[in-house]
């Protein structure tokens, strides 16, 4: 979940790419960003407070020579305000604003083995009905749940986990 920098971020470009009538092309900048930013090497010359912030900038211009304007400007930016370290949770929170503003709703299920295609499918069609509004559909695995599924979707949890009904069955025997 992005934290309150990466979320003003975030609603700065949204509302720029709102203005622009851009905003698939500012998602690919994001998220172009996020990945540049993220890799371990250049998080670690970017974020090294030994290293001045005049080098770190002229590290950034020759590494980001063949990105559009926008997408250098967001990535000197984010570098140049120290918040390198934010910018997978600003392409995050931009995806959601996007999301939001488009009438989906972003959920992730959890499950303990990979789910097929036409599991998933079913799973965002069903969950799509029941909201009334079209669903992004992420999906992750945890083989610590043991078997059933967790879904998440805005502030809303279901845990229909093995896990989480054997943790219930052990209060309800302990406590009898």
């Amino acid at each position: 979940m992005a934290g309150a920098v990466a979320k003003r971020y975030a609603r700065a470009v949204f509302e720029l790419a709102r203005d622009e009538k851009d905003l698939a092309g500012w998602g690919r900048r994001a998220e172009r960003v996020a990945q540049a930013l993220g890799d371990e090497e250049t998080r670690q010359l970017l974020l090294n407070p030994s290293v001045p912030m005049e080098a770190r900038l002229e590290a950034l211009d020759t590494a980001t020579k063949g990105w559009d304007t926008g997408a250098r400007n967001l990535a000197k930016l984010l570098v140049a305000a120290r918040r390198a370290d934010a910018a997978r949770d600003v392409a995050d929170e931009y995806g959601r604003l996007v999301d939001e503003a488009e009438g989906r709703v972003q959920a992730t299920a959890t499950t303990a083995v990979e789910l097929p295609a036409q599991e998933r499918n079913r799973i965002s069609k069903e969950l799509a009905a029941s909201l009334g509004r079209d669903v992004r559909l992420n999906v992750k695995v945890d083989p610590s749940i043991i078997g059933g599924l967790v879904l998440q979707f805005g502030d809303s949890l279901i845990d229909a986990s093995v896990a989480t009904r054997l943790q219930q069955l052990r209060r309800r025997l302990s406590s009898a």
